[in-house]
């Protein structure tokens, strides 16, 4: 049994296949996953899937390459939308430095405005960093995020960034890049996280693992993202399906 923590099944590429994905995900293991909403449109459609569909859940927010598209109005119903049924999380949020669509300062006041309706809501969170891991640890740490917990969506830092986060009370998510020969940084992650705080994803349609990389990826994937882990970690594929299942359910509140 697997627990893809963080999908885009609501994205335009599962358009006209959602059924068929989630069928094939079923066949690979994976019976639970949480569709992240990150904008007014695939907010929506992610509370649609997770309405319509057993196993699918929502983990919604605002992204910080569309910051500089926040106003009062869409956090008032984001807010509202935070406390429908199976909402797991609050996200994806963050900082991304390698787009130039928001200012820093924008995305920085988001990502802080969010965090706080996140601990008043007390839900976990979901953050996309991207060339911006220090501001990224700043502002995690400033807000008190211990109080709430949450993911390293992608983790794509060294060990010891790693280490700095889990201090946080984060857990930390590996993808699809973890299969890359030369992901070297994130192997060593892999092997080093502690087990109670390691999840597994796809992040499909993106970053999809060897032997797919380069192609559209899909929650049925998270299978061989489970299996590198499991390689790197010199233990068994059941026993981090296992875990990491065990470690989704726990931070989303589902046991």
């Amino acid at each position: 049994m697997l627990f893809d923590t963080h999908t885009h099944l609501n994205d335009e590429a599962f358009a006209t296949e959602i059924p068929e994905a989630i069928a094939r995900a079923k066949e690979n293991d994976v019976t639970k996953m949480a569709i992240v909403g990150f904008d007014e449109k695939t907010i929506e459609k992610s509370l649609e899937l997770s309405r319509n569909y057993d196993g699918l859940y929502s983990i919604i927010g605002w992204h910080p390459t569309e910051a500089y598209l926040y106003t009062d109005k869409i956090e008032e119903k984001l807010v509202e939308q935070l406390q429908l049924p199976k909402i797991v999380a609050m996200g994806e949020m963050g900082l991304d430095y390698h787009w130039d669509t928001s200012p820093k300062n924008v995305q920085k006041d988001v990502f802080r405005r969010q965090m706080r309706i996140a601990k008043v809501l007390k839900l976990p969170i979901s953050i996309h960093m991207r060339d911006a891991i220090e501001d990224t640890y700043q502002i995690l740490k400033e807000e008190h995020v211990e109080d709430i917990g949450g993911i390293m969506h992608s983790f794509s830092g060294d060990v010891d960034w790693m280490e700095r986060f889990l201090d946080l009370g984060m857990h930390i998510s590996m993808s699809g890049v973890v299969t890359f020969k030369k992901a070297f940084e994130v192997h060593e992650v892999a092997k080093q996280v502690p087990f109670d705080k390691l999840l597994v994803e796809t992040d499909a349609p993106y970053l999809a693992p060897v032997p797919f990389r380069g192609k559209r990826n899909e929650p049925a994937y998270v299978k061989y993202v489970a299996e590198k882990i499991a390689e790197l970690r010199e233990c068994s594929y059941q026993e981090v399906a296992n875990q990491t299942t065990e470690n989704a359910e726990k931070l989303f509140r589902l046991r």
